[in-house]
């Protein structure tokens, strides 16, 4: 059973850096694409990053991609979402979800089925 967990949010100033993990506490993310989405307030979800189960492919977000990274261990649990340059628009709560399809439409909420709590990214100017 996947029951994901978020850390890594805290408060940065702009500029700075973070990196976030997901764990799958129910067992590994063998098997599954591993997305991470963030969500301000009053706005709509947004995709971020996603990492695919086949190939270990990364996808991205417009304009995220070169401050935005996702990685996943080898022994595939966890997955990582390292975060550099960031700006006060990054403010955000970041989530990561997992599907089982093998060929998910990746910057598309519902192609997952489960999610975590979210954890709070800040970051100050």
């Amino acid at each position: 059973q996947v029951q994901l967990v978020e850390s890594g949010g805290r408060l940065v100033q702009a500029g700075g850096s973070l990196r976030l993990s997901c764990v799958n506490s129910g067992g590994t993310f063998s098997g599954y694409s591993v997305g991470w989405f963030r969500q301000a307030p009053g706005k709509e979800r947004e995709f971020v990053a996603a990492i695919s189960w086949v190939g270990g492919k990364s996808y991205y977000g417009d304009s995220l991609k070169g401050r935005f990274a996702v990685s996943r261990d080898n022994a595939e649990s966890t997955v990582y979402l390292q975060m550099d340059l960031l700006k006060p628009d990054d403010t955000a709560v970041y989530y990561c979800a997992t599907s089982l399809k093998r060929n998910p439409l990746y910057a598309r909420a519902y192609e997952y089925d489960r999610w975590g709590q979210g954890t709070q990214v800040t970051v100050s100017s």
